[in-house]
């Protein structure tokens, strides 16, 4: 293999590394829809977007949820039928009537040319329980390690 090829295929994995590393992995993923899941409320019929304004903030949370944030404070979970577009768009945007985003009526719309989806269910995000929810999963258990002559370090950590 020419110098040249060899260095391209280089940039080539160093560049597909770098995308795979900035992609949350499939268990964070997991563990951030299992918050948001347990925050959710019950189910309601609609959510209202401020007319002439976006969506504040949104994440996919796999093929079929969604999260979107109308205001920094304000959250609902969408739970949509399969959806491929979800966790391929750069953007979305959604159907609504009058700036309501209704169950059965509304679509989210994504900016890949996918088919739009269907809302299934949608339900407000209790954002205080989803910041405790997600706390929770943050304990990391710690355990000392042992020294070489199987005394464990001193409590200083020295």
């Amino acid at each position: 293999m020419s110098r040249s090829r060899l260095s391209l295929a280089g940039c080539a994995l160093a560049g597909l590394l770098a995308a795979c590393a900035s992609m949350p992995s499939a268990r964070d993923m997991q563990q951030r829809q299992a918050a948001y899941v347990a925050a959710a409320g019950a189910p309601v019929r609609s959510f209202r977007l401020v007319p002439g304004d976006s969506v504040y903030s949104w994440e996919p949370l796999g093929d079929t949820q969604l999260v979107v944030y109308t205001r920094p404070t304000r959250a609902f979970l969408l739970d949509t039928w399969p959806c491929s577009g979800l966790t391929v768009t750069n953007g979305i945007g959604f159907t609504s009537f009058a700036g309501e985003v209704s169950v059965g009526f509304d679509r989210i719309l994504t900016t890949r040319g996918y088919l739009p989806c269907a809302i299934k269910q949608i339900r407000p995000v209790d954002m205080a329980r989803f910041r405790l929810e997600k706390e929770a999963r943050r304990h990391v258990e710690v355990m000392a390690r042992d020294s070489k002559d199987g005394v464990p370090p001193p409590a200083g950590g020295n």
